[in-house]
């Protein structure tokens, strides 16, 4: 099973949506809200600078790309 990890941020449409859609399918995922300093800083090691920021495996998502999104995690659309 592929290791997700969301960094988040309070009222961002595009967070709710991407964890409603992972939930939705069944993909485990852990989120990491950057109000929590820690968080931040680690999203920013990434050099991301926007929220929703995703890692699968480790590999870094800067955008909301559906198609990798389903590839990487086995999705059907």
């Amino acid at each position: 099973m592929k290791s997700v990890i969301i960094y988040t941020q309070n009222d961002c449409p595009p967070c709710t949506f991407i964890k409603s859609y992972l939930t939705d399918k069944g993909v485990a995922f852990e989120e990491k809200n950057v109000a929590n300093a820690q968080y931040r800083n680690e999203m920013m090691e990434y050099d991301a600078f926007a929220t929703p920021f995703i890692l699968i495996d480790d590999e870094p998502m800067y955008q909301i790309d559906m198609e990798k999104i389903n590839r990487t995690l086995d999705i059907e659309a």
